[in-house]
């Protein structure tokens, strides 16, 4: 199950935010689904998210968009964020 990262980016992520991707973390825990948010790009989105147990995250925090070569590169590396 996809956070859109209309609920995600930003400069900070509004409380209402938070109740509607808390919401859906705790939905896909339910169904049984993992849970990617989009749209991370601040270490504090991170850390909420983190603290709300969402599984996985996308977005500019962890990588500018690369090509083949560079994302090859930067999966063999496993970063650890």
């Amino acid at each position: 199950m996809k956070i859109d990262r209309s609920f995600v980016s930003g400069s900070s992520v509004d409380e209402g935010n938070l109740d509607i991707v808390e919401t859906i973390v705790i939905l896909s825990k339910k169904l049984g689904v993992d849970v990617i948010a989009e749209g991370v790009e601040t270490a504090e989105q991170l850390a909420l998210l983190k603290a709300m147990k969402c599984e996985y995250g996308q977005g500019n925090f962890f990588s500018r968009p690369l090509d083949n070569e560079a994302a090859a590169a930067l999966i063999i590396a496993n970063p650890q964020w």
